[in-house]
């Protein structure tokens, strides 16, 4: 049989079927944030080792809560450098983002820090001269900070594809918010009226009537009373005389 007669039903893109295997340092990093957490919320800023990260540290950073819906990042990984074209250290993670994204991705942020919860954003970037179409995920694990707050995160940004000319910003085609820990308990809400109550007239207090004063005993000792028969009269026969 000739091997170079092939038709275009024999060959397949592995890539069609393995649409993510690009995204591993994602798994990686959250792996290693879940191993760390012991059973706990979530762990602390002070516990992230780099050497746990090792094969994904391109694609990590560490972001710091700098105001409601702004995190810029203290740590950044070579791989976003490349996405940015320059030091991304120092800024705000919605510099990666188009314009029309921001205010969700700000969202977004404030969501991981105050649910708590863990997110991940799917993101794309149209291409351009120089741009080719690029697709990318982002996952963002909530951090306690040394004072016990949950003002860090610790994040992994990886995009599949050539970068191109840089600075390449995305949008969001997808996320996925994952809540920490138990839900809350529900607040003990006053239980409602029963119908019976809402309906019922308001109950006048009950006031016993005054009992009838006793009929007055006649003293037969005083003048008056021979005026009045005895209400018991002695009867003599003349069988006892």
């Amino acid at each position: 049989m000739d091997n170079s007669i092939k038709t275009q039903q024999n060959v397949v893109t592995m890539s069609d079927y393995q649409p993510h295997s690009g995204y591993a340092p994602l798994s990686l990093v959250e792996a290693y944030w879940d191993a760390l957490r012991a059973g706990r919320e979530m762990p602390k800023r002070a516990e992230i080792d780099p050497r746990g990260i090792e094969s994904a540290l391109e694609y990590a950073f560490i972001l710091e809560r700098v105001a409601p819906g702004v995190a810029r990042m203290r740590i950044a990984g070579s791989h976003l450098h490349d996405i940015m074209g320059m030091e991304a250290r120092g800024m705000p993670l919605t510099a990666f983002f188009e314009q029309d994204a921001r205010t969700r991705v700000a969202g977004l942020l404030e969501e991981v820090f105050q649910t708590p919860g863990t997110a991940e954003i799917m993101m794309h970037s149209t291409g351009s001269l120089g741009q080719p179409a690029l697709d990318a995920r982002m996952i963002l694990l909530p951090l306690k900070s040394d004072l016990g707050d949950v003002s860090r995160i610790l994040g992994c940004l990886v995009s599949v594809g050539e970068l191109g000319a840089a600075p390449r910003r995305f949008d969001i085609r997808d996320t996925q918010l994952r809540r920490l820990g138990s839900a809350p308990e529900p607040s003990v809400a006053p239980p409602a009226p029963k119908a019976a109550q809402v309906f019922e007239e308001p109950k006048t207090p009950f006031t016993p009537a005054p009992t009838p004063p006793m009929p007055a005993v006649q003293d037969t000792t005083k003048p008056d009373a021979k005026k009045r028969p005895p209400y018991l009269r002695l009867v003599k026969t003349d069988e006892e005389r």
